[in-house]
């Protein structure tokens, strides 16, 4: 809800599109093609050496395009009461963020002014973007972001008309919001969504939005990549564009050049706040189907299976026999899931779900939130060394969180641990103890096998495996003590593996790793005290 939202991905901006797209009403001026007369004077001998030039670039233009889409974009302004102790900026503080000049600097004085901004309570404000769905029954679409804990939003459109809105409904895990305004006294127009799936790195797209209050700012770039994950929530499949963006510009539309809404502008990659050319906008595919159930049930109705998932790296596929890294593994089932009622199990590698393969771990969950829930659905796991095929029933996520059946976990019974310590793939390890316990705050009913030491040089450490960590399973068998974990990795270099899979537990949470039955001499100690630059996202 604030004007100065500086992270590295700003949330409150607009995406855009290119500058060499032909279609929708575009100008051709003082073109020459190859074949007329001028191109055929250049080289009219067939056994000419010289390359002959090309005709004179062809100027395109949005104006015809924009000109149509503008009434339908509009911006949205969310307002704020915050009590005399609560954080965000005061009202000149929001005043100072407002450019000289803007069309909004007169509207928050004059709002600031009607409802007391000098006093202990100050409002807090933010400008977003959005765009009309549905003209008939007043449908805007922005991000929940933007009009999140707001006491009042007001929707403005393209001649300065200023329309209070209602909140239909949100969604966090998207960051997507439904508003209504009413329409018996106005003139309103729409635009539709269009397929995001059919856009390819490098088509042309159109940006409309409100940056810095200033509404009606026209962009330009394209597609830079597809199915981005910057981190933000679950469902991250975003299109990054390297159309300039901003503050101001979130929620608004991203055209392609049939006019048609392909992306919702969302978020930025900046070190500095502004614009360098790395925007990413939520693909229409995902945001018409929250969009829809927001309009008919207030709300989300999203799929549900129960599982936990993690990538499949190389290492864990070369330990389960699999081909190539693909799929999505379970980490753990929900005791109380709809998988665990399929038979779905620790370690199992879902390969396909629905008839779709999954060959990233992130495409998962987008395909089960997409499942009509109470629908059956056809899964393919890969366990010890076969496919299976399992049926699904979809159930509710949001009946899933209300009932707080997500992290559902059974306790595992153990028996009395036998052994003493023993060392392993770059591991000190020793069966569960009461010392042991209580150095590393275990549970006093905890039982198996605990890392009691990592050598800094091993894959282990690289892995960020650690003292205190529990080994749960080795190669999907089961271990609880010492000698049995020492006795699988001993049965996998007899059989010619290359890598040892680990099930462990960390903290209450569990993973898969493979770590390599022979350790590399040569592998250098990490230098301690050195600093890393940063990931590139």
């Amino acid at each position: 809800m604030r004007l100065s939202h500086a992270i590295k991905f700003v949330l409150a901006l607009t995406l855009c599109a290119p500058a060499f797209a032909a279609d929708a009403g575009m100008r051709v001026q003082n073109a020459t093609l190859p074949g007329t007369e001028t191109d055929t004077a250049v080289n009219k001998s067939p056994s000419s050496s010289t390359i002959a030039p090309l005709p004179a670039p062809v100027a395109y233009g949005y104006a015809d395009l924009v000109e149509r889409l503008l009434p339908a974009v509009v911006n949205v302004s969310a307002t704020q009461t915050l009590g005399k102790d609560a954080t965000g900026p005061a009202p000149d503080e929001l005043l100072q963020q407002i450019p000289p000049g803007s069309p909004f600097e007169d509207f928050f004085r004059d709002f600031l002014e009607r409802h007391g901004g000098n006093s202990p309570k100050h409002t807090q404000a933010s400008l977003g973007s959005g765009f009309i769905v549905n003209a008939e029954k007043g449908i805007v679409v922005t991000n929940n972001h933007v009009v999140a804990d707001a006491d009042e939003v007001n929707i403005i459109l393209q001649d300065g008309t200023t329309i209070p809105a209602k909140v239909v409904g949100t969604d966090t895990k998207t960051d997507l919001a439904v508003m209504q305004i009413p329409t018996d006294k106005y003139t309103l127009k729409a635009v539709k969504f269009g397929d995001s799936d059919s856009m390819r790195v490098g088509d042309p797209v159109l940006a409309i939005g409100n940056p810095y209050g200033l509404g009606g700012t026209v962009t330009s770039g394209i597609i830079s990549a597809r199915a981005r994950n910057i981190n933000s929530g679950p469902y991250d499949d975003f299109l990054q564009t390297d159309a300039a963006i901003n503050r101001g510009n979130s929620g608004g539309p991203m055209f392609n050049m049939r006019g048609e809404v392909i992306g919702i502008n969302t978020a930025i990659f900046s070190p500095s706040g502004g614009s360098v050319g790395i925007g990413f906008a939520i693909p229409s595919s995902l945001a018409k189907t929250v969009v829809e159930q927001i309009q008919k049930y207030g709300t989300t109705r999203r799929g549900w299976i129960g599982v936990r998932i993690q990538q499949v790296t190389q290492d864990i596929a070369d330990s389960l026999g699999l081909p190539k890294a693909r799929g999505a593994m379970v980490a753990s089932v929900a005791e109380r899931g709809p998988a665990a009622a399929a038979g779905i199990q620790q370690g199992d590698v879902i390969l396909s779900f629905n008839g779709k393969d999954i060959t990233e771990m992130q495409h998962l969950p987008l395909l089960v939130a997409e499942t009509d829930v109470g629908s059956e659905a056809s899964v393919t796991v890969w366990r010890k060394g076969q496919t299976l095929s399992k049926t699904i029933k979809i159930g509710s996520l949001e009946k899933a969180e209300k009932e707080g059946t997500l992290e559902d976990r059974h306790a595992e019974d153990g028996a009395p641990a036998k052994g003493g310590e023993g060392q392993v793939l770059g591991l000190t390890m020793d069966n569960a103890n009461p010392a042991l316990r209580q150095q590393f705050h275990l549970g006093v009913k905890v039982e198996g096998v605990v890392v009691t030491d990592v050598a800094p040089s091993s894959s282990a450490a690289a892995k960020h495996i650690q003292p205190g960590d529990l080994i749960q399973e080795v190669n999907q068998h089961p271990v609880k003590t010492v000698a049995e974990v020492l006795e699988l990795v001993a049965a996998a270099k007899r059989d010619g593996r290359k890598s040892v899979l680990l099930l462990l537990e960390s903290k209450g949470e569990l993973r898969f790793i493979a770590l390599p039955v022979e350790e590399k001499k040569s592998a250098p100690a990490p230098e301690k005290n050195k600093k890393l630059p940063a990931p590139q996202k």
